[in-house]
């Protein structure tokens, strides 16, 4: 991907539950499918799970805003090994907005947001810097 090519790509992040969801290239950004969700009743694009939080990872944070700084700082460190994986998730989306998909219920403090900021850093960068 060339680096004005991936400028072009707006990164958002949208709660999954909330609907309508926004147009654009639809990434699933859960390990774990939603509860209460078909998956007939959500269009997805890609639901790359190597670019999740891992499982021990999630059961630890427990979606408790005062272990944030330290899951996010962990998450970072698991995302720094999947660059591969998620510069192709960037190629992919390429010339649509990429809409990650949460099911937290917490907007401040949800692995999307750690996605959308360690893809964000990577459009910025070229592969050879990452």
């Amino acid at each position: 991907m060339t680096p004005d090519h991936a400028q072009r790509i707006a990164i958002t992040t949208w709660r999954v539950y909330a609907h309508p969801l926004p147009a654009g290239y639809h990434v699933l950004a859960e390990r774990l499918w939603p509860r209460g969700l078909r998956k007939a009743d959500l269009p997805l694009d890609a639901w790359p799970k190597d670019l999740t939080p891992s499982t021990a990872l999630r059961q630890w944070f427990a979606h408790d805003p005062v272990r944030w700084d330290e899951f996010r700082k962990r998450y970072l460190a698991e995302l720094a090994e999947q660059q591969e994986t998620a510069r192709a998730l960037l190629t992919q989306a390429a010339g649509s907005p990429l809409i990650l998909l949460y099911a937290a219920h917490d907007q401040e403090h949800n692995g999307a947001l750690v996605l959308r900021d360690f893809l964000q850093t990577l459009v910025k960068s070229p592969p050879d810097a990452a």
